[in-house]
C-alpha cells in the first residue's frame, strides 16, 4: 500500500501493548477501553457457537474429478454469497514456509521496543511498526501491535522499513508473498467460474495487482472484556488471506446475522475473505463482511494478513453481466487508487468506507 503521510495528523501518545503486557499490571489505559456497546461479550453461546465458516478443499479444484470440482465450486458460491469468509485446506503452500513466516514474525515482535521503533509507522500511513488507522488524539485504540509492508508493485516498497533482523526476514517474506500471490490468482479464477464468468476476468480487470502484508501481534490482556484487538471493519481489498498463528487462541470474529461468530482455526488452513472490491465488481452478489479481533486474558496471538487488490490505476465498477432489472447497479465507477486512499485515511468503522462507492437511491435522499 502506498505511503500517504498526513503531516497535520495529531495522534497523541500511544502505549505499546507489548510493553503494557510486560508490566504485568492490570491497568488498562483509557484510550484502549471501549464504549459499553462496543465491548466484546464472552458468554458461552458465542464461545461455543456451532456455526463455522465453510471449508474449501482446494485439491478438489486443482486436481479433482468433474463431480468433485463442481461440488467444491458450489461450496465456494455459498461461501461467497452467505458468509464472505471461508477457510482453504490443501492449498499447496509448503507447510514449512507457513512455519517460517510465523517464526520471522515472532522474532520481529520479540525484539526490544527500541529496535522495532527503527521502522516506525508514520501517522496517516499503513507501512511500518505501530498502529494503523489512528487519526486523532482521542480515538480509541486497538490492543494490537502491527508491522506492515507494501510488496507489489515494487514502487510501493519503502526499503527503510524492511528490517535487517531477523536476517532471513526479507527472504522469507518474499518467498511467502510469491506463494500467496499465486493462491490469490487461483482463487479469483475459481470465484469467476462460480459466477459463470470467464476464469481470467479478474486478472484482466485488475492489471498488476497490489499486494501488502501486515503482521498483527495481540498480547494477552488483563481485561479482554474491555478492549478490542482490532476494530470492526471490512477490507478494501479484492481478497484477504489470513494465516493464524499455530496453537493461538481464537481471536477472529465475523459478523453474521447480527452476531459475532468466532472463527475456529483449522491446522495448516488459511482463512480467505471477500473484500469491498469484489462486492463492488459483483454488484453485491458476493459481499464483504465485517470482522474484528478480540483478545485473551492469558494467551498472546499472532496473525499474518495479505491484502490482494487491483492496480491503483484501474477504474472499477459493477460488471455488466451482473447488473439487470432484478439487480440494478448499486455502485458507481471509481478509480481504485482513490478508493484505496479513502480507505487508509479513515479509521476502521464497520463497512462505512464502502459508502464511497455506493449509488444513493432517490428514496435514500432526505428533503
Amino acid at each position: 500500500m502506498a505511503p500517504m503521510p498526513v503531516s497535520e495528523i495529531k495522534i497523541g501518545h500511544i502505549d505499546d501493548v507489548q510493553e503494557l503486557r510486560k508490566s504485568k499490571s492490570s491497568y488498562i489505559p483509557e484510550r484502549f477501553i471501549r464504549e459499553t456497546t462496543e465491548r466484546p461479550k464472552f458468554d458461552k453461546s458465542i464461545v461455543c457457537s456451532t456455526k463455522n465458516i465453510p471449508v474449501i478443499d482446494l485439491s478438489k479444484l486443482f486436481t479433482g474429478n468433474k463431480d468433485e470440482f463442481l461440488n467444491e465450486i458450489l461450496k465456494l458460491t455459498v461461501s461467497c454469497q452467505e458468509w464472505g469468509f471461508f477457510q482453504v485446506i490443501n492449498h499447496g503452500i509448503d507447510l514449512e514456509l507457513l512455519e517460517s513466516i510465523e517464526n520471522v514474525a515472532m522474532e520481529f515482535f520479540m525484539m526490544p521496543l527500541e529496535e522495532k521503533q527503527k521502522y516506525p509507522m508514520a501517522p496517516g500511513t499503513v507501512q511500518g511498526y505501530g498502529q494503523a488507522f489512528v487519526f486523532s488524539e482521542d480515538q480509541k485504540l486497538d490492543w494490537c501491535n502491527m508491522f506492515a509492508l507494501g510488496l507489489e508493485p515494487h514502487y510501493l516498497r519503502n526499503p527503510k522499513l524492511w528490517p535487517t533482523h531477523p536476517s532471513n526476514f526479507s527472504g522469507t517474506v518474499e518467498e511467502y508473498s510469491r506463494e500467496i500471490r499465486k493462491l490469490c490468482k487461483n482463487l479469483l479464477k475459481y470465484i469467476a467460474i462460480s459466477l459463470d464468468l470467464n476464469e481470467d476476468v479478474f486478472e484482466e480487470m485488475f492489471g498488476v495487482a497490489v499486494q501488502a502484508v501486515r503482521m498483527n501481534y495481540y498480547p494477552a490482556c488483563p481485561r479482554p472484556d474491555l478492549v478490542l484487538g482490532l476494530s470492526p471493519h471490512s477490507d478494501g481489498s479484492a481478497l484477504t488471506v489470513l494465516q493464524q498463528g499455530k496453537g493461538n487462541s481464537v481471536g477472529l470474529q465475523i459478523l453474521k446475522e447480527n452476531s459475532w461468530i468466532p472463527v475456529q482455526p483449522i491446522p495448516n488452513a488459511l482463512v480467505i475473505n471477500i473484500g469491498d472490491t469484489i462486492e463492488v465488481v459483483t454488484n453485491g452478489r458476493y459481499k464483504s463482511v465485517e470482522h474484528r479481533a478480540v483478545t485473551h486474558k492469558e494467551k498472546d496471538r499472532l496473525s499474518i494478513v495479505t491484502f490482494y487488490a487491483p492496480s491503483y490505476e484501474i477504474e472499477l465498477g459493477p460488471m455488466q453481466e451482473l447488473v439487470n432489472a432484478n439487480n440494478p447497479c448499486k455502485y458507481r465507477r471509481y478509480n481504485h487508487g482513490e478508493y484505496s486512499k479513502h480507505y487508509v485515511t479513515n479509521k476502521l468503522q464497520g463497512k462505512k468506507t464502502l459508502d464511497f462507492a455506493k449509488i444513493k437511491l432517490d428514496s435514500e435522499f432526505k428533503y
